[in-house]
């Protein structure tokens, strides 16, 4: 999901400057909702752990190119169903940008745009997440038709939103409109693997109902609303 540099530059960046400080708001709000539950320290330890677990996404788990950026194994989803929705936000931010500075720093110039990518999605799931569980159903208990469609929102929103800086950035030429195209069906090959490594990860989540009460996880992982 990574947009190269020259695919956004110049005044179009603007844009980008105000999408990321907007997403950088709102994740400030979803950490505020994230304390009411916990504290400080257990709220840094879970950001913590995102942060680790989205470097291991980028730079550790297979990934390649297709056409106007690159299909990563994010597991957004997971992210958020373990460690919520304020945590999930800051670790997706801070190993992006761990990654950009150490890993790939001629990813540096696109890091307000690719925060973007990452973030906004991750907000829509926050919201579906809210309409499609009920309140009587902690997320270990989530089937598959559920975070099917979770997996959907924040796989789908990232590809909208790649499509959108790429035509943004470098209008609706026909190379362009087909690298955006490839790319796109190259990540819906994500969409469809994504679900599976979640129920995956919450099947084994079941296994650590002992920790319900620690500072690993969100508290809606074990807990009814």
């Amino acid at each position: 999901m990574h947009i190269e540099p020259g695919v956004v530059d110049g005044a179009k960046m603007v844009f980008a400057y105000g999408s990321a400080a907007a997403a950088a708001g709102y994740s400030l709000k979803l950490a505020a909702n994230d304390l009411k539950f916990a504290n400080v320290p257990a709220f840094v330890l879970r950001a913590a752990l995102a942060t680790v677990g989205t470097f291991v996404f980028f730079e550790v788990l297979p990934h390649f190119s297709a056409g106007i950026s690159e299909v990563h194994f994010i597991l957004g989803t997971s992210l958020f169903l373990l460690l919520g929705a304020g945590a999930a936000a800051a670790g997706l931010v801070l190993g992006l940008l761990l990654q950009g500075t150490f890993f790939a720093p001629s990813d540096l110039p696109m890091f307000f745009v690719n925060v973007t990518t990452l973030l906004f999605p991750l907000f829509a799931l926050h919201t579906l997440a809210k309409r499609i569980v009920p309140d009587g159903r902690a997320y270990v208990d989530l089937d598959y038709s559920q975070v099917l469609k979770m997996s959907a929102v924040y796989q789908g929103g990232i590809i909208a939103w790649v499509a959108f800086w790429a035509i943004y950035g470098q209008g609706f030429g026909a190379a362009n409109l087909q690298s955006v195209l490839t790319f796109g069906a190259a990540y819906a090959f994500v969409v469809v693997i994504e679900p599976l490594a979640d129920l995956a990860i919450l099947a084994a989540a079941k296994g650590a109902r002992d920790w319900k009460s620690g500072n690993l996880f969100t508290h809606r992982l074990f807990t009814a609303a």
